[in-house]
């Protein structure tokens, strides 16, 4: 693997080039762009890569460049990079930029979408990555050793689908710390301690997680597995059910869905 250019230097590309660093990748051949001084320094101290505050001709160097301001600002970021990355592979972890636009904006065909998720930072994210026609097969296989610290990966064959993969996966840390808060709520006006509120609250999602990941069974006969008749657990659905809760959470995931797809005719095709 080349030199790799990450444009911005934010939470997601300091996972993923802290990434790279663990594994091996040479610091000398990773380049982050950060115009902010505070965050280039953040970077530089922490992870011990070369940062520059504006693009210019070193880019040329790299193979592969990693696309990782926040979108409303990539027109701007890109301008400057044009000119010297049209050879590179480019792979963008920005949501809502569709490859249409980023392959304009690099005058490179060579675009892979990644939208990932935040439990990338601790290695334990998903990303769905979508490959424009012109991305071979070793190029697929240098944005997965790239990312592969960061988590699982999931190759869609539509783009669209990356609209879902945001609804879902992108966002779904969101509706996860949302249940957590709201255990921890339910836990403080019942006089729990609110260390052990905490414990208690993670340790049941992480362990459902981690169950439902490796049952054969289906989520719905887990569920009734727990359930109880008129036991404590029924009680708790019955107000879930009363309440509408899961068509609330399917009509929430289809509107993130549906704003990811507005987000994108926003930002340029």
């Amino acid at each position: 693997m080349g030199t790799i250019a990450f444009i911005g230097g934010g939470n997601m590309a300091s996972a993923i080039v802290g990434g790279l660093v663990g594994a091996g990748h040479p610091r000398e051949r990773i380049v982050v762009v950060e115009p902010n001084a505070a965050q280039r320094k953040v970077v530089a101290d922490k992870l011990g890569v070369r940062t520059i505050a504006a693009a210019d001709a070193k880019l040329s160097k790299a193979a592969l460049v990693v696309w990782a301001v926040k979108p409303q600002m990539f027109g701007v970021a890109a301008a400057p990079c044009r000119d010297h990355v049209g050879a590179a592979l480019h792979l963008s972890v920005m949501a809502g930029i569709r490859s249409d636009a980023i392959a304009r904006a690099v005058g490179s065909e060579r675009v892979v979408r990644a939208m990932p998720n935040t439990p990338a930072l601790i290695g334990q994210g998903i990303a769905g990555l979508f490959a424009r026609p012109a991305v071979t097969a070793d190029d697929r296989a240098e944005v997965e050793a790239v990312l592969a610290a960061t988590g699982q990966m999931l190759w869609l064959d539509s783009e669209a689908a990356l609209d879902a993969v945001t609804a879902l996966s992108g966002s779904g840390p969101a509706y996860v710390f949302h249940l957590v808060e709201s255990m921890l709520e339910a836990a403080r006006r019942m006089g729990l301690d609110a260390a052990a509120a905490r414990r208690l609250a993670v340790q049941t999602v992480a362990g459902s997680a981690a169950l439902v990941a490796t049952s054969t069974d289906s989520p719905e006969t887990l569920r009734r597995n727990v359930t109880s008749p008129n036991g404590t657990t029924q009680a708790a659905l019955a107000v879930f059910e009363s309440r509408g809760v899961k068509a609330a959470i399917v009509e929430a995931i289809l509107a993130a869905r549906d704003r990811a797809t507005e987000l994108g005719d926003e930002l340029g095709n």
